[in-house]
């Protein structure tokens, strides 16, 4: 059994302030998408924010809405929370500005995390580690917790004090299109990117049926 966390923290200066989960993404919002996303793979869906207010009046009580333990500190936080809080040993970490997350992919990284018995199976790109589509094991909370009380609130400072597995996206078995899965919306340029890119793809599925 699988949670599904999405951090929907951060104050989305870069953004003018927008709640960016809120950002309209097709006929709904990024984290309406994330969590229709989540629930094709995950048993239980969280969203972290310290916000709840700003969610409510479109979720509801379609999934568990909790805030921070030690709120400010940026993704850890959130983290913390979820991790903390999950139903489940498994938890899949998303953050909320990301609106092409992949069941598939993380369903793929789940089970490199079970087979090598890791605390974690985080993919990544050209090189580059994207911690916030990774699969994470409940029992690392307390590694973030001692994190936070020294005051250092670096995810990649958190993976180095943690057995994980990093996954190549290119060597996952998932559809080609969903390399794109940890492509992330900071500012209003990136945004119109990410949109442009769906509406790409989706044109060429189209002509390709």
């Amino acid at each position: 059994m699988l949670t599904g966390a999405i951090l929907a923290g951060g104050q989305s200066r870069r953004m003018g302030g927008r709640h960016k989960g809120l950002l309209p993404f097709v006929n709904e919002s990024i984290v309406e998408r994330q969590i229709r996303t989540m629930k094709q793979l995950c048993a239980e869906v969280i969203l972290v924010t310290n916000d709840p207010r700003s969610y409510l009046p479109i979720l509801g009580s379609s999934i568990r809405i909790i805030t921070d333990y030690i709120p400010g500190k940026g993704p850890l936080s959130g983290m913390h929370a979820a991790l903390t809080l999950a139903t489940h040993s498994d938890i899949w970490v998303v953050g909320c500005d990301m609106p092409l997350i992949s069941s598939a992919v993380a369903e793929q990284l789940w089970k490199v995390k079970r087979e090598r018995r890791s605390a974690a199976a985080v993919p990544s790109m050209a090189g580059k580690l994207h911690p916030l589509h990774g699969v994470y094991d409940k029992r690392s909370a307390g590694e973030i917790e001692k994190l936070l009380d020294i005051k250092e609130y670096r995810v990649m400072t958190f993976l180095n004090r943690i057995c994980y597995n990093g996954v190549d996206l290119q060597q996952l078995e998932a559809p080609a299109e969903q390399l794109s899965c940890v492509a992330n919306v900071n500012t209003p340029e990136e945004y119109e990117r990410i949109i442009s890119l769906y509406d790409a793809a989706l044109a060429s599925q189209t002509s390709n049926a």
